[in-house]
């Protein structure tokens, strides 16, 4: 039940690193950059802690996949880097905006809000990677899509 290959293991590895990492991430991004007030950002994050907890599991699926996938292309830390802002963008903009929605922030907040998580997501997308990596070797998950980072 808890060896390596563990899903709940995996599923508990994935949901510590999704959570810790959104929820930092994000508050600044709404803070700094899209303008939005203290108490709009918290609740926003308050939300996503358990939206977060529901798609972290599936969001590392997905990345998963999408590295088998770049691993067809190259081995690299490029391509790795690449793969994980791609899956980090098309799985967490839709879900990041939803929550917004939901919070009450308006249409300029959301489009500002989310254009600007796909930018900085080009170089969160592959620190959460580094991260997502991270938490797992600290829960001692076993890697499910082997990439090489060497360049």
């Amino acid at each position: 039940m808890f060896s390596p290959h563990s899903r709940l293991r995996h599923a508990v590895a994935d949901t510590f690193a999704m959570v810790v990492y959104c929820s930092v991430v994000g508050m600044m991004i709404e803070i700094f950059v899209s303008g939005m007030s203290f108490e709009q950002s918290l609740s926003s994050r308050l939300v996503a802690i358990p939206v977060n907890m529901v798609i972290a599991w599936p969001y590392g699926l997905y990345r998963d996949a999408v590295m088998r996938f770049a691993v067809r292309i190259g081995k690299g830390r490029l391509v790795k880097n690449i793969a994980d802002v791609i899956a980090y963008i098309t799985f967490q903009s839709p879900v990041y905006a939803a929550i917004l929605l939901f919070v009450g922030a308006d249409i300029p907040q959301i489009i500002a809000a989310v254009s600007s998580n796909i930018v900085v997501s080009m170089m969160m997308g592959a620190a959460y990677g580094y991260f997502l990596d991270y938490c797992r070797r600290l829960f001692r998950v076993s890697p499910a899509a082997p990439v090489s980072a060497q360049a």
